[in-house]
């Protein structure tokens, strides 16, 4: 397969699943604003802080208002990880491989970029969850096409590989908005208003039902520990990367346990500390300095595929 060619297949998918989670991502705070004392303000800051690009928002917008994140996060095409600008990405991503991916493919991207692009002229805004939740069922949508329709190959595998590390990492981020937005004050620890937050972050991550099927009481430590170790639950950070290690096995042909480049060391090293962690660990450490090192080394996955599979070498001309 092309360099170019797989290159193009995991950007589609780590763009639309990054849509999905940056609706995830703001619909944690709008869920919650329902649920706060009378009096008291959500914080929307600190949801812009966990995406590493504060400087550039204050640059644009200055105050932190709610209109103002939102429009931000969604519909501003100068910001290159707002949901209009990954989704125009995947469009293009799209449409320069239409010989390699489905029909049905190119048009559920094409349809999802158009739902968000023409969003406020046609009102789909009034009810912003409503919004937010036709994003995720369009993510969702894609996803069920592409593995209904594309032949599970080698590119197959890379668009699995892109939507796996995509989703780890916004699993991270979405822990890590509990952290920094949800809990304004270490007085609440423990309330009830601590444990309606923790059930709104597990529903912003579609976690709750099968979190309570395996848990009957919601503690910070538990909900965590369903979001970052669970084997079963698809996104929880320990199966999303265990899975990406397969189809990373799957694509360089190397049995899983071993490894022939950076890249499967790498992930190999996050699966095999991710395959004997225990919560305990993740106390002990710190929870917010644990998932920001799990971004760190997410982000150096990436960087490793990139180098690994996408980067061109230049052609040395003999003198």
């Amino acid at each position: 397969m092309l360099s170019r060619v797989a290159d193009s297949i995991y950007w589609l998918n780590r763009y639309i699943e990054r849509a999905e989670n940056v609706a995830r991502f703001v619909d944690v705070n709008l869920n919650l604003m329902l649920d706060l004392p009378e009096g008291m303000t959500q914080q929307w800051d600190p949801l812009v802080r966990t995406t590493g690009d504060l400087e550039f928002f204050r640059d644009r917008y200055g105050e932190a208002t709610a209109e103002n994140v939102i429009r931000f996060l969604t519909f501003d095409s100068d910001y290159p990880n707002s949901i209009i600008s990954v989704l125009q990405m995947a469009r293009e991503n799209a449409r320069s491989i239409r010989e390699v991916i489905s029909s049905e493919m190119w048009e559920e991207v094409n349809a999802f970029y158009w739902m968000v692009k023409e969003a406020p002229q046609t009102g789909a805004l009034g009810t912003l969850p409503d919004f937010f939740t036709r994003v995720k069922l369009s993510s969702h949508r894609f996803a069920g096409v592409m593995d209904a329709t594309m032949t599970h190959n080698e590119g197959w595998h890379f668009g699995q590989l892109g939507r796996l590390l995509e989703r780890a990492d916004k699993t991270t981020r979405i822990l890590d908005v509990k952290y920094f937005v949800l809990l304004p004050s270490v007085e609440w620890v423990g309330t009830p208003l601590d444990q309606i937050q923790w059930m709104a972050l597990l529903k912003s991550a579609s976690a709750y039902e099968m979190y309570r099927k395996c848990q009957r009481r919601i503690t910070p430590n538990a909900v965590a520990e369903f979001l970052i170790l669970n084997r079963q639950f698809p996104r929880s950070i320990h199966f999303c990367l265990g899975q990406a290690e397969q189809s990373l096995h799957q694509i360089t042909s190397t049995p899983i346990g071993t490894w022939c480049n950076p890249t499967e060391r790498a992930l190999g090293r996050v699966c095999a500390q991710l395959g004997y962690l225990t919560m305990e660990d993740v106390v002990e450490t710190g929870l917010h300095e644990f998932l920001n090192q799990m971004q760190i080394e997410i982000n150096g996955v990436g960087d490793q595929i990139a180098a690994t599979f996408f980067a061109v070498e230049p052609v040395a001309l003999n003198a």
